[in-house]
Order: structure tokens, then C-alpha cells, then sequence
């Protein structure tokens, strides 16, 4: 039998995670998500889901409602007490009160089980495109440096320290932090990152991004500070 053929996902495809604790159910989505384009990972409960949240940035989570222990609900409202990462509930239930319960916690969208697969990826795109869309630059006053780990940036030097130590970075690497600094936990365009000098383009920044990435990330596969946002750009997530 052929085995079947690995699927390579780009850095830049949205991270999503599947919480379930049906394991053919994972295993299912897992694969039908990859196949779209998805870097997916799974958890069998919401302890685990909570765990790998914590060395982990997600895009979107799908998240199953009937779970032993902690709910999908109990989950999601401890979730959102401090996230606004879209929630796509799946669930056994047709009952319209646990659809506003899911929507009264906090989840984006809301799909029953049995499902069409198709069906959850349309809705999964559509909840990260609206989100995508409603983040907006905050309003602030203009900072002097901008801090995302344990890194700090100084605008007025053009400087990047780890703690006491100076991190060497190119001219172009500096434009870039300069502008995902000042606008910092927003999504900025390829465009505005391409600058106008000399080979400046899109497909240059991305060149840019993965060798900054080299410097400050210790995973630069899955960003924890130098996010992709996928159809859009990119965005600095500073503390």
C-alpha cells in the first residue's frame, strides 16, 4: 500500500488547535486541516489544551463542547479571560441553549456534530479573517523602546539587547523592528515593511523575517514575537 505523501506547511499557515478527546475525531481533522493548508496541533483534553498554549501561539482553536473533566465551556471561559484567540466550537448537541452559551462565552462561530468537514474549514476561515480584520493599531503615546521577551528594542539607537548583550543586526533588520515596534500586537502589511530602496519587495521582506527570526526566536518555525499573518503581513507581539 502507498504510504501517503507528506505534506509540507509554510511557517506562515495559521497554527490551529484541535481539542477533543475523540482520537479519530483529531486524528481526522488534523489531517483534513494540514491538507488546507493548516499547521495543526491536537489535544485530548483542556489540561493539554492549557499546556501547550503555554509554549505555544494559536491562530484559531477548534474546540469540542462535551469533554470529560473540563468542559469545553469551562475552557473557553477561562480562555477568555485573557485571549482573544477565535474559538470554533464543535459539539454532539442540537440544543440552541448550548449555542448561546458558546456565543455568551466568547466562541466566534459554532458547529454541530456530525459535520462536513469542508464546512468547518470555511467557517475557520472566516472567523481568522474577521479577526484579522478587526485588529487595529492601538492608540498610544510614542514609546522610546518596545519589549517583547527577553529582548528590548530602542528606537533612538537603532539598538537590540538580550538583557545586557547587544544583538547585531542588519540595517534592513532595524527598518523592520523599527516599524513592527512602533505598532506593536498590530498586523502590518508586506508593503509597508518593503520600504524603497534599492531591491526592495515583498519576497525580500519574508528573506528579512526568517533571518531576524534566526536572532530572536528560540523556535524560529513556530514564532513566539515575529508572527506571520497569513494573507496580510506581519506582527511584533511585545509584552
Amino acid at each position: 500500500m502507498m504510504e501517503r505523501a507528506r505534506i509540507e506547511i509554510p511557517d506562515h499557515a495559521p497554527h490551529v488547535l484541535v481539542v477533543d478527546d475523540d482520537r479519530r475525531l483529531r486524528q481526522l481533522l488534523a489531517r483534513f486541516l494540514s491538507e488546507n493548508g493548516y499547521r495543526v496541533t491536537t489535544a485530548a483534553s483542556a489540561a493539554e489544551a492549557r499546556a501547550k498554549g503555554e509554549a505555544l501561539v494559536f491562530d484559531a482553536i477548534v474546540l469540542d463542547v462535551m469533554m470529560p473533566g473540563e468542559t469545553g465551556f469551562d475552557y473557553a471561559r477561562r480562555l477568555r479571560a485573557g485571549s482573544r484567540v477565535p474559538i470554533l466550537m464543535l459539539t454532539a448537541r442540537a440544543n440552541p441553549e448550548d449555542r448561546v452559551t458558546g456565543l455568551e462565552i466568547g466562541a466566534d462561530d459554532y458547529l454541530p456534530k456530525p459535520f462536513e468537514p469542508r464546512e468547518l474549514v470555511l467557517r475557520l476561515g472566516n472567523i481568522l479573517r474577521r479577526s484579522v480584520a478587526e485588529t487595529a493599531p492601538a492608540q498610544r503615546a510614542e514609546p522610546e523602546s518596545v519589549r517583547f521577551g527577553p529582548f528590548l528594542f530602542r528606537f533612538d539607537r537603532g539598538e537590540l539587547r538580550r538583557e545586557d548583550d547587544i544583538i547585531r543586526i542588519t540595517e534592513r533588520e532595524r527598518e523592520i523592528l523599527t516599524i513592527l515596534g512602533h505598532r506593536a500586537g498590530a498586523n502590518v502589511p508586506r508593503e509597508e515593511l518593503a520600504g524603497g530602496g534599492n531591491g526592495a519587495s515583498e519576497r525580500n521582506v519574508d528573506v528579512q523575517i526568517t533571518r531576524l527570526r534566526r536572532k530572536i526566536e528560540a523556535d524560529p518555525a513556530n514564532p513566539a514575537y515575529l508572527q506571520t499573518v497569513r494573507g496580510v503581513g506581519y506582527r511584533l507581539l511585545a509584552d
